[in-house]
């Protein structure tokens, strides 16, 4: 179902809305567009009669709450993504993976995560369970593999994420194992990192194609991101449909921001978090991006009242520094939009952000009060610029400074490696409740917005139409006219789970009949209205308890997920407990890998 947001006039809803003139049109459009491109085999122009393929421009955002940008309710400034989603349409209930390397797994390949061997994280190998190799598996193919393969130019800035990190892949190794590299997996340009947490002033692993280089003066991983973006649009040449990913690092911790970017939110954030999420809330019913079946969840008493906490300066600063990161992308995302306004592509460019997980409540060394420095140190200890970066943590910064954590310390500057915490994950994912690496709707509900001047004339559309990152590589391949190769480079491809979402932009139903989702033990499916959940205590750690203790939710009547149905629908809780064990087994999610000297050694 489709409606029109607060954004426009009118209203779209129900089957009289899909049956509309102009939702009739706008299908008839896409498939219009897509098939002429395929049938000229052209590329991107600007043609009225003859637009080509288009240009495709996927934009993932890392470790922002659903609630976290303008157009889902947020007070941070972004006017850029606000547009977007003024001119385009957005989708009120699309999912990720609940976490950074599987949700890039599943966004590039098509597939769930395990399918495409990346069930964990992809740190370094530590199992053997074929699901859980954590280094993207050679029988998938990537978008930028494919599409490559049809004619497009392929891009990619941002953050990897996507392979197996072992001796022989850091910068130190003598000959680093680049075979799951972005270069060696579709990209013809590459600029970013290939792990996953680093410095936004100083990142570990950051590459130029495949080349380890080092930040120059003035670096700021998020305006590099944009930049080298634009830089690549600008220097795409004309009459040839591209491909580009752009994977910014923003806003996962650590929280660091130049100064002048956190003072625009000085004291935005003194009301603290109670107050943020009414704020939210009553904006995201305002926008449309919430119905008023959505209850806003309640507070974790882990979490105390804005009134109770003891370091309001200190939470202030780290909400603060938070925003400002989005904010930095948000006019990075305005930079690449002018860039396709210049070069006469925007019209042609459609245009799809969303983000790899829900707000993130790792404490990450701020359990404990910061302690003063020591003697030594004070001591400055620079290192050469032309030094790569041999750890993803240094103890020192580039010029000197030791780099100080825990609870007191201001972020922003680079000499700090604090994060946001729960108090404000649990803002971020306004109405939701848990948090990153959960698959309650907190840590897997995302923004999607989908913007394409030339495919979607009706704007501000909201549609309610489940989708999922797995749908993005269909839905690309169908936009560019193209069919999934049956294999490549001699290795059979598996198949794209996912399905394409150019339906749901013309008001259609999308047919499936479920979503999957596991991630450290936590577990659940989704079958229509019906979502049937459940977590872990601890990650990774089973009881036969954990087994068979589910949550069931009906999304249509509680799409915040406050009233557990499991006890009143027992033979639902079965029936939908058994597809999910069948599924778990088909995408390699079972069996479990975590034996207990695998699990100390990931600790």
């Amino acid at each position: 179902m489709i409606k029109k947001g607060k954004t426009g006039r009118g209203n779209i809803s129900g089957m009289a809305g899909v049956t509309s003139l102009c939702t009739i049109l706008l299908a008839s459009f896409i498939f219009s567009s897509c098939s002429r491109g395929a049938a000229t085999g052209k590329g991107s122009g600007k043609g009225a009669d003859e637009p080509g393929q288009p240009n495709i421009m996927v934009i993932l955002a890392d470790d922002i709450g659903y609630s976290d940008i303008g157009a889902y309710g947020s007070e941070i400034r972004t006017p850029n993504l606000d547009r977007l989603a003024a001119e385009g349409v957005r989708f009120t209930h699309f999912y990720n993976t609940a976490r950074c390397s599987p949700s890039r797994a599943s966004l590039l390949t098509g597939l769930y995560p395990h399918q495409a061997a990346m069930g964990h994280l992809a740190t370094r190998p530590l199992w053997d369970e074929p699901g859980y190799l954590d280094d993207l598996n050679r029988s998938t193919l990537t978008i930028a593999e494919v599409l490559r393969g049809a004619g497009y130019s392929t891009y990619m800035t941002g953050k990897w994420h996507l392979y197996g990190m072992n001796a022989s892949n850091l910068p130190q190794g003598a000959e680093a194992d680049t075979g799951n590299w972005p270069r060696q997996r579709g990209f013809d340009r590459f600029f970013g990192h290939l792990s996953g947490s680093c410095s936004y002033w100083d990142p570990f692993t950051l590459l130029s194609n495949n080349t380890f280089i080092t930040p120059g003066e003035g670096f700021y991983y998020t305006d590099a991101i944009s930049d080298t973006t634009v830089k690549y649009i600008r220097e795409h040449p004309a009459g040839r449909p591209f491909f580009f990913y752009v994977a910014y690092y923003a806003a996962h911790w650590p929280l660091h921001a130049p100064e002048e970017a956190i003072a625009k939110y000085d004291g935005v954030y003194d009301a603290g978090w109670d107050s943020l999420r009414a704020d939210r809330f009553r904006r995201q019913k305002e926008l449309g991006v919430v119905t008023p079946n959505h209850l806003l969840s309640e507070r974790p008493g882990s979490i105390p009242a804005w009134k109770d906490e003891t370091m309001k300066e200190w939470q202030a600063r780290r909400m603060e520094t938070y925003a400002a990161m989005i904010d930095i992308m948000d006019q990075g995302i305005g930079r690449i939009i002018a860039a396709l306004e210049e070069k006469g592509e925007l019209d042609n460019t459609i245009i799809l952000y969303m983000q790899d997980n829900g707000g993130c409540a790792e404490p990450v060394m701020t359990n404990g009060m910061a302690k003063p420095l020591t003697d030594e140190q004070k001591v400055l200890k620079p290192y050469p610029q032309d030094q790569v970066l041999a750890v993803r943590k240094p103890e020192y910064t580039r010029d000197g400074r030791f780099i100080r954590s825990g609870r007191g310390v201001m972020p922003g500057p680079a000499d700090t490696w604090v994060a946001y915490g729960e108090e404000w994950a649990n803002a971020s994912n306004t109405p939701f409740r848990l948090y990153k690496s959960f698959v309650h709707e907190g840590g897997i509900a995302t923004p999607l917005i989908v913007h394409w001047p030339r495919g979607i004339p009706r704007k501000g559309i909201i549609t309610d139409e489940p989708g999922h990152l797995i749908d993005i590589m269909p839905t690309c391949l169908e936009l560019a006219g193209v069919t999934f190769p049956a294999g490549h480079n001699g290795t059979q491809a598996i198949m794209p789970e996912g399905i394409s979402l150019l339906p749901a932009l013309a008001g259609k139903r999308l047919q499936r009949e479920f979503l999957f989702w596991e991630h450290e033990g936590n577990r659940a499916i989704r079958m229509g209205k019906w979502k049937l959940v459940a977590k872990l205590g601890t990650p990774m750690q089973f009881t036969p308890e954990d087994e068979n203790r589910w949550e069931l939710y009906d999304l249509d009547q509680d799409p915040s997920e406050t009233v557990d149905l499991a006890a009143k629908y027992p033979e639902r809780v079965r029936k939908m407990a058994s597809r999910w064990e069948k599924e778990a087994v088909r995408l390699k999610a079972k069996p479990w890998p975590w034996e207990e000297n695998a699990r100390k050694q990931g600790e």
